[in-house]
């Protein structure tokens, strides 16, 4: 499963983050951004103290593989 991370920094000066499961692919990087902006624009994202998402501080896609054994 991949998933896509958005990470913002707050007005608390802390990291936030944004968790995608299953992004269309391939991400690209340019709308990435702009979608990033657009969430900082809106002003509706704030983290748990209250404080609005004000900054892009990193994105990433993120693959994990699960491998699951039978324990019989």
């Amino acid at each position: 499963m991949k998933t896509l991370e958005l990470h913002f920094i707050t007005g608390g000066d802390k990291t936030a983050r944004i968790t995608i499961e299953q992004p269309q692919e391939p991400v690209n990087s340019e709308d990435v951004k702009n979608a990033m902006q657009s969430i900082i624009a809106s002003e509706v994202f704030i983290d748990s103290e209250g404080n609005k998402y004000e900054e892009m501080k990193a994105a990433r896609l993120i693959e994990r593989t699960v491998t699951e054994y039978s324990l019989d």
